[in-house]
């Protein structure tokens, strides 16, 4: 608690006079997360900052699950977004993120009618076997021929990032190559992600006045919005030229007629039903794109790099991964009598990754267990509508803000017992070897109640699938004396990110 301007009676945070709890935000800005472990820890798992006086900023932090099923889940009429989340998030417009009411309905029923469509998730699993064949495996094997360094958090990024535009815009930007080429897209989704997070623990008038003079952040995020729209509305445009050429739009793009088509042309062919809503178009169009390429890149390539770095340190769990992955072969292998038995297990596994995919216990397990770990998107807000008493006593007003943070929650001793800081897979398992139930409330790494993430099933599917090509092909090597922590920003980045070297089996 020595970075913490504290109370030395309760080691807590001072709510100074005039300025609150200001000084301990600007000082633990950079490891807030930590910092928020640290609080909750002390205070039952639920602590309220206060900003300076003339401010009114007020922050309910809470990772109690009790507080979590209120909120999100039995009583979430009276705790929407709000407004304030969608200033400090306006870059991402009226995108699934920062909307309530009708305009989140349409985008959660859109959203839902086509990933959970079994022609979609054919169309993704060919996107994502089509790009490890293409892009990972020959970088892979380029690092590993001439001993290369290389960044597996950037790796990752640019996977996630060239398949998901791929899915979403028909479009591979090709990121994912021998020479890494420098896209500026990348570049702005990480300046947005940093930015959220500092306007969260600086009032609002501070980050206002830095945006008004055009300086630190707020400059960048400015910068970066413009690359954003140029790259979006750009390819918006080109789509909506390929899709009239070929005059098949209407045709090809209905939901249950083939879906073997990229979102955006889905959401073009949903034009009627955003008039109705009161839609803009082309701009809708564009919140949407950037919400989908968001959540795809973004969350899932730091899942899969703290996963890695979690292997790494823990060599058993990478043994007993890989055993489950020779039984899986071996199964296979019995139940061929043709040619298919001289298959390796890479080429077995990736063959068959639909039927195998939900019988890797111990694998998902394992995923699971990093996601309590390291939760891509670490933290959540809501504002109640009107005043209300948790269950755990605390009264909250309109004038709050309610923050859940999900790395805090997965260090909680009190959840999840004495070894929470431990990567043990095996908490997940029963001894019926099923997977374990834990509520979705204590477990928030796809959130919870009617905002459960709807690209749950999407994620892991692509986490799954990188995971086995890798393990069953490279053995991976941290760089030696490089520093991994996490970087306080809206997606849970690796600070200095995560240097590897590659060798292929």
């Amino acid at each position: 608690m020595n970075h913490i301007p504290t109370n030395k009676k309760d080691g807590l945070p001072t709510n100074w006079p005039v300025i609150g709890m200001l000084p301990a935000l600007l000082k633990n800005h950079h490891r807030i997360h930590d910092c928020a472990v640290e609080v909750l820890e002390k205070t039952q798992l639920t602590f309220l900052v206060k900003g300076p006086w003339f401010s009114n900023m007020k922050l309910l932090g809470t990772v109690d699950p009790a507080n979590v099923h209120h909120i999100l889940s039995k009583n979430v009429g009276n705790y929407p977004r709000g407004s304030k989340f969608k200033e400090i998030s306006e870059i991402f417009g009226d995108g699934i993120f920062t909307t309530d009411s009708k305009m989140w309905q349409y985008h959660r029923k859109m959203a839902q009618s086509v990933l959970a469509h079994p022609k979609f998730h054919e169309f993704l699993v060919e996107k994502v076997w089509e790009k490890i064949e293409s892009g990972l495996i020959p970088l892979l094997d380029h690092a590993s021929e001439q001993r290369l360094e290389i960044d597996l958090q950037d790796l990752f990024g640019m996977f996630l990032f060239d398949t998901i535009s791929t899915v979403v815009m028909d479009y591979d930007p090709g990121s994912l190559s021998i020479d890494l080429p420098n896209l500026p897209f990348l570049k702005a989704l990480h300046v947005l992600e940093e930015v959220v997070v500092y306007r969260y623990v600086v009032p609002t008038c501070v980050w206002k006045f830095q945006r008004w003079l055009g300086i630190g952040l707020e400059k960048k995020h400015k910068e970066a919005w413009k690359i954003i729209d140029d790259f979006i509305y750009g390819h918006i445009s080109k789509r909506r030229a390929e899709l009239m050429s070929k005059n098949s739009q209407s045709k090809a793009c209905k939901v249950g007629y083939g879906l073997g088509v990229d979102l955006m042309a889905i959401y073009m062919d949903e034009a009627r039903k955003r008039a109705e809503i009161g839609s803009n178009g082309d701009k809708f169009l564009r919140d949407t794109i950037l919400a989908f390429l968001a959540a795809g890149r973004g969350p899932v390539g730091a899942a899969l790099a703290w996963f890695f770095y979690l292997l790494t340190k823990n060599p058993h769990v990478l043994y007993k991964i890989k055993e489950e992955l020779d039984t899986m072969t071996a199964q296979v292998r019995y139940h061929h009598t043709d040619d298919d038995i001289t298959w390796n297990r890479y080429k077995i596994l990736s063959r068959n990754f639909q039927d195998l995919k939900d019988k890797l216990i111990y694998l998902h397990a394992a995923v699971c267990e990093a996601l309590r770990l390291y939760p891509p998107v670490p933290f959540n807000t809501r504002v109640p509508i009107e005043s209300d008493t948790l269950p755990s006593g605390h009264k909250v007003e309109s004038s709050m803000q309610i923050i859940f943070d999900m790395y805090a929650m997965g260090r909680m001793k009190s959840l999840w017992g004495q070894d929470c800081y431990e990567f043990k897979p095996e908490r997940w398992i029963l001894e019926t070897g099923k997977i374990r139930f834990v509520p979705s409330h204590q477990f928030l790494a796809f959130s919870t109640g009617p905002r459960t993430c709807v690209g749950k099933n999407m994620a892991l599917t692509m986490m799954k699938a990188a995971t086995i090509v890798i393990i069953s092909r490279y053995l991976i090597e941290p760089a030696q004396a490089h520093p991994v922590v996490p970087h306080a920003s809206m997606i849970l980045h690796m600070k200095q990110g995560f240097k590897v070297k590659v060798a292929a089996y």
